[in-house]
């Protein structure tokens, strides 16, 4: 009689409750129920279609939300200052930034965001916008001007980190308390144009992937207020993708290998796993979302800029008690 340990590989396991994420196959005993269980199949799908961004482009910003997200900025292909909402079906054109930019740190929320450096298609700048929900306004500038960094936080108190430029790529970090932004400990890997937890905090914060010089990165860090320490890494090393969540629940999706892949991962505080692809294979897209289970990614270059948002949704399962008859 065949086993399931030769099978599996594995003997059985008991658990109080039922595993948090359990392949699809595995068997368990739940000591409460008394019952030996097993995971079925996958219910949903991850990625949907959601409605189109107004204005197709790629190396945008992005914060807030599945249902409530914010996108600025990017190239379509020059350099803009276009400002959209999503109400979680459409996307709205509002009040477009002060100065038009690419590559640039965006966090927040829909209705409190900061965009900080990027490219306007001359030079890299400095400048730094915070929303209200309304407009954009000027604030102090960040102590080094560059583009392809990431962030963490708010308009009033937000984490800077990384660039591609100025070269090499650099750890440059600077802290914002709402009034000036400080020059505090550096990345131990120097990269830009990687995906950061946009949800986090200024104290709480995770850095994946990106370009380092010339070479396509899958290192991770996680920021705890002080400092940076190195951290499990992606399984597909990669730059130029888009992150959501925080530095304990975040979802990295797109970017290149290269080629332009559709790849997407979830942390869940301590490693790195694979889960559903986009739908579309894409790079240098915009991200918003709260956690690795509800995210959203928009615009991009796949072949060419393009427009297209989806929705992530966690993928569900069920879990059935096996009987004996």
């Amino acid at each position: 009689m065949t086993e399931y340990k030769g099978i599996k590989g594995g003997k059985v396991q008991n658990f109080d409750t039922d595993p948090d994420n359990p392949y699809v196959g595995q068997v368990w005993y739940n000591q409460t129920l008394g019952d030996l269980r097993v995971r079925a199949t996958t219910l949903t799908s991850a990625w949907a279609s959601g409605g189109n961004l107004n204005t197709a482009r790629n190396r945008l910003g992005g914060a807030g939300t599945q249902t409530a997200a914010i996108a600025a900025g990017g190239a379509t292909p020059s350099a803009t200052g276009v400002t959209e909402l999503y109400d979680g079906s459409s996307w709205t054109e509002v009040n477009d930034l002060n100065t038009a930019r690419r590559t640039m740190s965006m966090t927040g929320t829909q209705t409190d965001s900061i965009i900080a450096g990027g490219y306007n298609g001359t030079v890299n700048v400095a400048n730094v916008e915070t929303w209200n929900g309304t407009s954009w306004s000027e604030t102090t500038d960040i102590n080094t001007a560059r583009r392809g960094a990431r962030g963490s936080g708010s308009s009033s108190a937000s984490l800077l980190f990384s660039s591609i430029n100025p070269a090499p790529s650099t750890g440059f970090t600077e802290l914002w308390n709402g009034t000036s932004w400080t020059e505090v400990n550096d990345l131990n890997t120097g990269r830009g144009n990687g995906a950061g937890s946009n949800a986090g905090t200024s104290t709480e914060a995770l850095l994946t992937g990106g370009y380092a010089v010339t070479v396509y990165s899958a290192n991770t860090e996680s920021w705890n207020g002080t400092s940076w320490a190195e951290v499990n890494d992606l399984n597909t090393a990669r730059a130029d993708l888009a992150g959501a969540g925080t530095y304990t629940s975040m979802l990295a999706f797109g970017g290149e290998t290269p080629p332009v892949t559709a790849v997407t991962e979830s942390w869940n505080g301590t490693s790195w796993s694979e889960d559903t692809d986009l739908n579309t294979a894409r790079s240098a897209l915009g991200g918003s979302g709260a956690s690795n289970t509800t995210a959203l990614a928009f615009g991009g270059f796949d072949t060419a800029n393009t427009a297209a948002t989806e929705e992530w949704t966690k993928p569900t399962f069920t879990v059935k008690t096996i009987t004996s008859s």
